[in-house]
C-alpha cells in the first residue's frame, strides 16, 4: 500500500503545479488582452474626440455662410443684462424691469455687439426711461418698443459689407424674455 500511496501523492502534487501554471498563464493572457483592448479603446475614442473637435471648429467657421441647397444656419442670440428703469410717471412712480436677447445675423456680429455693449445699454436705457407704462402694457406697445430698440442697435452697430452682398443689419429681432411693470 505504501507503493500505491506514493504515486497518488505524486499525482496529487503534480496536479496543483499544473493548475498553478495554467492559472498564471490564463491571468497573464487576460491582463495582456485587457491592456490591448484598453489601448485600442483609448486611441479610438481619442481619435473620435479629435474628429468631433475638428467638426465643431469647421461648423463655427461656417456659421452664417450659406451654400446653394444648404439649410440656413441656426440662429445666434446675444443676451443683454437686465434693465431696471423708472418709467415716465402717470399715476405715481412706476418701474420697468426688462430682460432681452437679440437675434443677430452672424456670430461675428454678436462679438461686435459685445464690443459696443456700454453704448447699446445706454441707448436702450434712454429709450425705456422715455416710455409710459400705458404705452407698454399692450402687445402692440411691446412690439413697437422691440422695433425701436432693434433700429437703434442697428444704427449704432454697423456690419461691414461683404463683397457682392448689400450691407446687412446687425440685429434681426429683439426678444423680451422678461417684462415686468410695477
Amino acid at each position: 500500500m505504501s507503493k500505491e500511496a506514493k504515486p497518488a501523492a505524486e499525482t496529487g502534487e503534480a496536479a496543483p503545479k499544473k493548475s498553478k501554471k495554467l492559472l498564471i498563464i490564463l491571468v497573464a493572457a487576460v491582463v495582456v488582452l485587457l491592456g490591448i483592448g484598453g489601448t485600442a479603446a483609448y486611441f479610438l475614442m481619442h481619435k473620435s474626440a479629435d474628429h468631433a473637435d475638428e467638426e465643431e471648429e469647421i461648423a463655427s467657421e461656417n456659421v452664417g455662410k450659406k451654400k446653394k441647397g444648404e439649410k440656413e444656419a441656426p440662429p445666434a442670440y446675444v443676451a443683454f443684462d437686465a434693465f431696471t428703469v423708472n418709467l415716465v410717471p402717470e399715476t405715481g412712480d412706476q418701474f420697468l424691469q426688462l430682460i432681452m436677447s437679440v437675434e443677430v445675423t452672424e456670430l461675428s456680429v454678436g462679438d461686435r455687439l459685445k464690443t459696443f455693449m456700454p453704448k447699446l445699454r445706454n441707448s436702450v436705457m434712454l429709450i425705456l426711461s422715455g416710455k409710459k407704462a400705458s404705452e407698454l402694457v399692450t402687445k402692440e406697445g411691446k412690439e413697437k418698443l422691440a422695433e425701436e430698440i432693434r433700429d437703434k442697435i442697428n444704427e449704432i452697430v454697423e456690419v461691414p459689407a461683404v463683397k457682392g452682398k448689400p450691407p446687412q443689419k446687425a440685429v434681426k429681432e429683439v426678444l423680451f424674455t422678461s417684462f415686468i411693470i410695477q
